[in-house]
C-alpha cells in the first residue's frame, strides 16, 4: 500500500498550486484523508481534512485560500491551493485512514511529502 503525492514546485507569492495523493494497492476502504505541511522550522501543522462523505475542516491559516477534495473512484486527494503566501512554504504529506481487508480496522497511512516553495 502507498500513498504518492505530487504537485508542488515554486511558485510566486499570490499563485496556485494543486496538490494530488493517490493511495494504490490492496485497499478495501478509506475514511478519512489529510494534507499536513512541515515548515523549514519544522513545525507540523494539519492542514486541512476531508471524510469519506465530503465533510471537510481547515487549518485557520488557510481557511478561504485552500481547497481539499477527493475522488473516491480514484482513491485520490487533492489540495488546490491559491493565494499562496511566503509562509505556506513547506513540506505536504498526505495522511489516510485505509481498512486494506473487509474486516480489519482502519490503519493510519502516510505519503511521502512533496515540496512547496513560495517566493516573496
Amino acid at each position: 500500500v502507498q500513498l504518492q503525492a505530487s504537485g508542488g514546485g515554486l511558485v510566486q507569492a499570490g499563485g496556485s498550486l494543486r496538490l494530488s495523493c493517490t493511495a494504490s494497492g490492496s485497499i478495501f476502504d478509506i475514511s478519512d484523508m489529510r494534507w499536513y505541511r512541515q515548515t523549514p522550522e519544522n513545525q507540523r501543522e494539519l492542514v486541512a481534512t476531508i471524510a469519506s462523505g465530503g465533510g471537510t475542516n481547515y487549518a485557520d491559516s488557510v481557511k478561504g485560500r485552500f481547497t481539499i477534495s477527493r475522488d473516491n473512484a480514484r482513491n485520490t486527494v487533492y489540495l488546490q491551493m491559491n493565494s499562496l503566501k511566503s509562509e505556506d512554504t513547506a513540506v505536504y504529506y498526505c495522511n489516510a485512514d485505509l481498512r486494506l481487508w473487509r474486516f480489519s480496522t482502519f490503519t493510519n497511512h502516510w505519503g511521502q511529502g512533496t515540496l512547496v516553495t513560495v517566493s516573496s
